[in-house]
């Protein structure tokens, strides 16, 4: 079977999240530019094969569109055209930095730890990717 793989997109950075190959637990993969985005998704999937694209979708709490909607929907664009093959999903992603950020906040890292904001969109990621598969398996 293929990973999932899932995506919290933002302008600066681009937290990334794969399930193992049996679909069944969200991992935090890696925290990336987004202008190296492509390049590494090229090369991971040569290695592994991902067989749908999750990828966080950006509202406020009301429901509609954040600002950053359309950053994303460019990017869902450069992954549709790059990777044909592999289907792109959206999930709402309300709330996933204040829950990666209090995760964090419990796992007994240090402050300076805790305040990466790269662990924060790694997380974001993973959560994303675990509501999808709550959701999609039950």
């Amino acid at each position: 079977m293929a990973r999932i793989m899932a995506f919290d997109y933002g302008t600066k950075r681009v937290g990334i999240a794969v399930t193992d190959p049996l679909q069944i637990i969200a991992t935090g993969l890696e925290t990336i530019h987004p202008k190296d985005l492509v390049d590494y998704l090229k090369k991971y999937i040569q290695t592994e094969p991902v067989e749908l694209f999750v990828v966080g979708e950006p509202k406020q709490l009301d429901g509609t569109e954040s600002q950053s909607a359309q950053h994303v929907r460019g990017f869902v664009r450069i992954l549709k055209k790059i990777f044909p093959e592999i289907p792109v999903e959206m999930i709402d992603e309300r709330f996933t930095s204040k829950m990666a950020s209090s995760t964090i906040a419990q796992s007994g890292l240090k402050k300076s730890d805790r305040q990466k904001k790269e662990l924060i969109d790694t997380i974001s990621a993973t959560i994303i990717l675990q509501s999808y598969l709550n959701t999609t398996r039950f």
